[in-house]
């Protein structure tokens, strides 16, 4: 589900094209200011020669989405999620030389570099391709393949439907898949408030924020940042104790985990930029404090001088023309210092157009848990926003959601479920694991459709109807949550296109963070971001089966050196062959996981 690209052979594309990069600085230019190149987890950056057509599309996409409706036109001027303008260094007093205007432009981009760690996706209003709002969609030559999708899909259920009422009398069949998550005692209601509180919980990051780094002046660089990990650790082993201690069947596990884990990245997310930020305001507000002392000792020295007595001696001309000269250096460091004050506050301000929403004056309840329900795991102190709420569009999208979810019960039901209880009778009669392995290629030929299936409806489900439910309803006009992942001809491009949300963050507080806090390459950090990404995943994996196998984790680090081997002279420009190779994995990786779960 996550590859990290590699892109050492066809030579990468600095990530500024898709970022304003605070660790590689801020760049001009209509790349920068388009949406959606990279996406997934993927923590490196590609070359423009093999995706120029990518990007193409990205970009019509763009600017379709935002002439579609009226209702998803940003609030405040586009150019503000664009990319910013550089700042314009302060008037300076007619005595500066443009010496002095340039060792002020040196020591304010020199800071911006010193100081500047994260990168900033590029928040655009913008719709997915499967909307029907979106003209891209319905003037594809293929929308008619996606109308006989969902009329296949739906025929396909009522042919499940009414085999079930043939055998059961009841049209769900034996339905133990809807007992195990809606049946008295599977405790429905308590998964409901305990995922309401954990979402509460979250509001520890705004408290570590506001009272401990802020008010208390704890140093974010120094124990600021080791109390966050503290919480989040704390935070992630309390949800999956309470799963344990509750004894959740694996539908509740995985949604209450999964759900969990987008809460930490949240919190990590708020927490690691305000406290990038933090430390920012603490040094524009100590240079505030130096820039006041200087202009009131040059004051100063004016009025003493203003009534100093007239003396014609050399001696005395001598010592007024060195304080002169003393006068004039102040000067000069004072408007240096203004200079870095400035950049500092354009910092401060990230993509907020207005400046009461500016670093501290974001650390509210509100905008805390306004982030939380935003369909985005990348804090900003400001997104695109809609002018209002299409009722119709978020019912259509909360309508298809629970349709969606009917009937990826109905498949389970009918064509995995079975397969399930088979492996479970084996294992109750003590068959040798050689024989349960000779029924391993059965076992994956029942399972790769039907695992097919519920892979394609769970892309659908959250990426299609939830995130789209979640932006109409909170206004959040990006809606670029992912590209035409169905088209990759490679593993690398798949990363960059199924997943647009997770990547921006791993991209940001995984991959470049891992360069500028430890210094390393960006070889040593795609690994650490892939083996972050592995992990986690593993980590719903136990919690489904309680088995710590790495069976998944090995398999996503395997799909590395499957990315070199897609930039060879034997795969490369060959997009039909990539492609095959592509769903080939799609098509067996789900069902061979499952089966080695089940049978060892």
């Amino acid at each position: 589900m996550a590859v990290l690209a590699n892109g050492e052979d066809n030579g990468a594309m600095d990530s500024t094209v898709a970022f304003n990069g605070f660790h590689h600085g801020r760049n001009s230019g209509s790349e920068a200011a388009r949406p959606g190149i990279s996406s997934i987890e993927s923590s490196t950056t590609t070359s423009e020669e093999e995706f120029g057509a990518d990007l193409s599309l990205s970009r019509q996409k763009t600017v379709a989405a935002q002439s579609c409706r009226d209702d998803y036109q940003p609030s405040t001027p586009p150019s503000s999620f664009s990319q910013p303008t550089p700042s314009t260094p302060p008037l300076t007093p007619k005595s500066t030389t443009p010496v002095v205007k340039s060792e002020q432009n040196e020591r304010k981009h020199h800071h911006l570099h010193h100081h500047k760690q994260f990168t900033t996706p590029i928040f655009t209003p913008s719709l997915t391709t499967f909307d029907r709002h979106n003209p891209l969609a319905t003037s594809s030559p293929f929308f008619g393949f996606y109308t006989l999708f969902w009329m296949s899909v739906f025929l396909f259920v009522v042919k499940i439907g009414a085999d079930n009422w043939r055998e059961y009398g009841n049209v769900l069949g034996t339905h133990e898949i809807l007992s195990t998550m809606f049946a008295p005692g599977k405790e429905v209601v308590v998964l409901g408030l305990a995922d309401g509180v954990m979402c509460g919980l979250t509001g520890v990051g705004l408290v570590i924020q506001r009272g401990v780094v802020l008010r208390r002046g704890v140093n974010w660089d120094g124990s600021g940042w080791v109390i966050q990990h503290v919480w989040q650790t704390g935070f992630m082993a309390g949800v999956v104790g309470f799963t344990l201690w509750r004894g959740w069947p694996w539908t509740h596990t995985v949604f209450f985990v999964m759900h969990g884990v987008v809460m930490v990245m949240k919190m990590h997310s708020f927490g690691f930029y305000n406290g990038y930020l933090s430390g920012l305001w603490k040094r524009r507000e100590g240079l505030k404090g130096k820039v006041e002392r200087l202009e009131k000792g040059v004051i100063t020295e004016g009025v003493a001088s203003s009534v100093e007595k007239a003396d014609n001696t050399a001696t005395t001309t001598t010592r007024r023309r060195h304080g002169e000269g003393e006068e004039t250096d102040t000067l000069k460091e004072v408007n240096m210092l203004k200079s870095e004050i400035e950049a500092l506050t354009e910092e401060l301000k990230g993509k907020a157009t207005d400046p009461s929403r500016a670093y501290p004056n974001n650390l509210t309840v509100w905008n805390h848990y306004e982030y939380i329900v935003f369909p985005t795991v990348v804090y900003e102190l400001e997104y695109p926003r809609s002018n209002k709420i299409n009722v119709y569009y978020a019912l259509e999208k909360l309508v298809a959601c629970f349709g969606i979810i009917f009937v990826m019960i109905m498949i389970s039901q009918a064509f995995i479920y079975p397969v399930v209880m088979q492996t479970v009778e084996m294992k109750a009669q003590n068959m040798p694991l050689a024989e349960r392995f000779k029924q391993f290629p059965w076992m994956l030929l029942d399972l790769i459709f039907p695992f097919m299936m519920e892979y394609l409806l769970v892309w659908y489900l959250i990426w299609e109807t939830i995130l789209n439910f979640l932006a109409e309803i909170t206004y959040f006009a990006d809606r670029s949550f992912y590209d035409a992942w169905w088209n990759c001809v490679s593993w690398d491009q798949f990363a960059r296109d199924w997943n647009r949300p997770v990547h921006n963050f791993l991209l940001r507080h995984v991959y470049h963070s891992s360069i500028s806090a430890f210094k390393v390459n960006r070889h040593t950090a795609t690994l650490i971001t892939f083996g972050l990404s592995a992990c986690v995943h593993e980590l719903v994996m136990w919690c489904i089966f309680k088995k710590l196998r790495g069976y998944l984790l090995v398999l996503q680090m395997c799909q590395l050196p499957l990315v070199r081997l897609s930039r060879t002279r034997w795969l490369k420009n060959r997009a039909t062959l990539g492609n095959m190779i592509f769903w080939l994995g799609i098509f067996t990786g789900p069902s061979v996981l499952c089966s080695l779960y089940l049978i060892l």
